[in-house]
């Protein structure tokens, strides 16, 4: 184990913020002097430059936005009604217009194409608010701008810029993103569709895609294969011949959700509409699903807090035996759940985007954590509403039904959670298995290679940087609940370098222990977030200020250090085995159960035998 005592004996003298570190050695910290905090975790080294001081908007932007949300809840007020739209199938084209007018479908794109020139920080926030008004308003936006025309805005060349962003920025023009097929999910890097290269320079386009979002609207970024050049992506047209979307996907949720499958027959595309080189085109769409995933993220988190709004207001008016709803112990304990997982989530979201604002090139890690993380509280924080709503939920006249259905797709949506999960452990054992001899040349990413983008983690003595374990730049009274990182980082640097001794190459097939990597990094990223972020807020207001934000955030990191502790001691000490066995003999009878009493069951059911 590397720096698991560096630093030990400092953090009884730590300054309280980063700022004070400034003073004190006569330098700014760099947020950028580490590629990646989640991946310095697996290594034992906690880079608390990157989280430290917590980012904020500054002044200026945040007025900014605040305008922005406002003139949303305007047209939300007038023109939006999430019935109508389920009805129509379509959120409305009066809605688009109003949107780009008032700059809401151009938020990060540069002021001089007509955009709002937002932060990435300034984008999501933004987007949150989408998706506390409605999940089909965050989709169709999030696809218009988080994936659409992103790989425009990031790789697209000046004269691609200067054609298109200005329409999509203010809403004259939808965009798509065509990466998914009809054999192609979670292996994005496998395309079927093939594009290639003419004498004239231009692109032949042929194959097939499916699911994808404004896909017959007006522009399409479209992803494939060239034998000889490898990925290309390229910009469509639906008026291009050879392009066709033969129909719409009915779906279970999202309705207003125009969801197409589009086909290529001989497409001519002018080379005037290839984004980047020749090549560049799979690690253009994993640099657009990453900051897809943050968005989608930060809308999860504004649905949460809808979630919690429906609930406070109902549990406060409604009485049962005698008592306010409020008032019972196991209605507490469910909002109690939800609160607190909101806060460290929060807070988790906003420092990655942070990070990114402040230059640090890779946040692939934090981004699929921020995915993985949200939509999947989403979803259980739905469950716990629902609940406590009780049979009046149920009926189709309340939110909650709309709410489910729109919701489950997000867990799948930009990179199923499983593969990102994986995607997560195997990014972070694949930076310690470059520093152990004998291990660096373990291809441990080719399972999840369309996880996200991973960029070189320069891990060679010279130009490695000793950081500490321990989290010192929080809060005095914070410390207790910091201490117990430097034992969770050091122990995840020392179970992941076992793992890696103990499988080899074969640890790319054990999922259970990925599972459980990936738990552990993800709460201790919420750990360092969540304190950061109560750092931030205690020197700024005050201790005695903030004294119930800061129980809800001691909270969270509790509960989060308690989650740690288990998923660890489950690495030696777990059933894995016998959860293996029981899926294989299911597998084995062709479907469920054992029958109570024997010839009971249909005529057709498994053969019966045993293990």
């Amino acid at each position: 184990m590397s720096n698991l005592t560096a630093g030990t004996n400092a953090a009884e003298a730590a300054p309280r913020s980063a700022e004070e570190v400034a003073k004190s050695t006569g330098e700014r910290p760099d947020r950028a002097s580490s590629p990646s905090l989640a991946k310095g975790l697996f290594l034992g080294e906690l880079h608390q430059d990157l989280a430290t001081p917590y980012p904020m908007l500054d002044p200026a932007e945040r007025g900014r936005v605040n305008g922005l949300i406002a003139s949303l809840y305007e047209i939300r007020d007038e023109l939006y009604d999430p019935r109508r739209i389920e009805e129509q199938r379509w959120i409305g084209d009066e809605v688009i217009a109003a949107l780009g007018e008032a700059g809401l479908l151009g938020l990060y794109v540069p002021e001089e194409y007509g955009g709002q020139g937002l932060s990435q920080t300034g984008y999501c926030r933004v987007s949150e608010e989408f998706g506390r008004i409605d999940g089909t308003l965050a989709v169709i936006t999030g696809v218009h701008m988080s994936i659409g025309y992103k790989a425009i805005h990031m790789f697209g060349s000046d004269a691609q810029k200067e054609r298109f962003l200005p329409d999509l920025a203010a809403g004259r023009k939808l965009a798509g993103f065509a990466l998914t097929e009809p054999t192609t999910g979670s292996d994005a890097f496998d395309l079927q569709t093939r594009a290639e290269r003419q004498a004239d320079g231009s692109w032949k386009l042929n194959g097939e895609k499916r699911w994808i979002g404004n896909g017959n609207r007006d522009v399409v970024v479209c992803f494939a294969r060239s034998e000889e050049h490898g990925h290309v992506a390229l910009i469509l047209t639906p008026d291009m011949d050879g392009f066709d979307s033969p129909f719409r996907y009915d779906t279970m949720g999202l309705r207003g959700n125009d969801l197409r499958h589009l086909t290529f027959h001989d497409v001519t595309v002018p080379p005037e509409n290839l984004i980047g080189e020749p090549g560049d085109g799979f690690q253009i769409a994993m640099n657009v699903l990453n900051n897809g995933r943050m968005s989608l993220g930060t809308g999860s988190i504004g649905s949460v807090k809808k979630l919690i709004d429906l609930t406070v207001e109902h549990i406060h008016d409604r009485q049962q035996f005698g008592q306010r709803l409020a008032d019972f112990e196991l209605v507490q304990e469910k909002v109690a759940w939800m609160t607190a997982q909101l806060y460290g989530l929060e807070a988790t979201a906003y420092l990655t985007t942070g990070m990114m604002d402040a230059g640090v090139e890779d946040v692939s890690l934090e981004s699929a954590m921020i995915k993985i993380a949200g939509t999947e509280f989403l979803w259980y924080a739905a469950n716990r509403a629902f609940q406590l709503r009780g049979g009046e939920a149920y009926m189709n006249d309340s939110p909650f039904p709309k709410i489910l259905r729109d919701i489950r797709i997000f867990p799948i949506f930009e990179g199923s959670n499983d593969v990102l999960r994986a995607f997560v452990a195997l990014s972070g054992l694949k930076v310690v298995g470059d520093e152990l001899e004998g291990l660096g040349d373990l291809d441990l990413l080719s399972p999840v290679r369309s996880g996200g983008l991973v960029l070189d983690y320069v891990m060679s003595k010279v130009k490695r940087r000793v950081a500490p374990s321990r989290l010192t730049h929080v809060h005095p009274e914070l410390r207790p609940l910091a201490e117990p990182l430097s034992d969770q980082v050091g122990r995840l640097r020392e179970q992941s370098e076992r793992l890696l001794r103990k499988h080899g190459r074969d640890v790319r097939s054990r999922q259970h222990q990925q599972k459980r990597l990936a738990a552990i990094s993800m709460d201790i990223v919420g750990q360092i977030a969540t304190l950061s972020r109560m750092t931030a807020k205690m020197n700024r207001e005050g201790a005695d200020g903030t004294a119930t934000e800061r129980f809800i955030a001691e909270t969270y990191t509790s509960r989060a250090a308690a989650r740690v502790g288990r998923e660890f001691d489950r690495i030696d000490h777990n059933d894995d085995h016998v959860t293996d066995q029981i899926a294989h003999v299911t597998y084995r009878r062709g479907g469920a159960g054992f029958e109570l009493y024997p010839g009971d069951g249909p005529a057709d059911a498994g053969t019966g035998e045993g293990t």
